[in-house]
């Protein structure tokens, strides 16, 4: 098992959080517009037989962040899924949102010295808490960029996520044309 750097100390932690917090704050409306993308007549589009569908790989990605985000304020990971999910793509919206903002004000509460307790990730890892913001983020990006591939075959269009698409081109700010 993975163990903590024992060198982390609380004041790198806040400024740790801060910075990866306010980073993965700032993709949810990307990822939610990802989200949006999917239509619910195709949400079970599988591009090959081993893949997730759309819809599974969207609740995946919307449920995991959330999961991660209460692992890290709960300083305890227990990945339950909620008893009643959401049923089409706006309810998926909808309930990320709400419980992506108020998993994350819990992380945002957490003490300093609470960021640099161990937290066991179901005996793979034993890391600080405030480390796994990282795994959030890589994980959030990769499924994301995965569903993304997903749209175009499903009929939909590709939102900017990063830089312009081909249906979402790049616009500067305050733009209103199309660079």
């Amino acid at each position: 098992m993975a163990t903590p750097q024992q060198d982390v100390t609380p004041e790198f932690a806040v400024a740790f959080r801060d910075l990866m917090l306010d980073g993965i704050i700032r993709e949810l409306p990307i990822t939610k517009k990802v989200l949006a993308a999917v239509p619910d007549a195709k949400s079970d589009y599988r591009p090959d037989p081993h893949a997730r569908t759309a819809w599974e790989l969207a609740w995946h990605l919307a449920n995991t962040d959330v999961q991660f985000l209460d692992g890290i304020g709960d300083l305890k990971f227990s990945m339950n899924n909620p008893e009643s999910k959401p049923k089409i793509i706006a309810e998926l919206i909808d309930w990320y949102e709400k419980n992506f903002t108020r998993a994350a004000d819990k992380v945002r509460s957490l003490t300093p010295e609470q960021l640099v307790t161990p937290v066991d990730f179901m005996g793979a890892f034993n890391f600080p808490a405030v480390f796994y913001l990282g795994f959030l983020n890589n994980h959030s990006i990769h499924h994301r960029g995965e569903l993304a591939t997903y749209l175009r075959p499903m009929g939909s269009k590709v939102p900017s996520i990063y830089g312009g698409s081909y249906d979402e081109p790049f616009q500067a700010p305050g733009s209103k044309t199309a660079a």
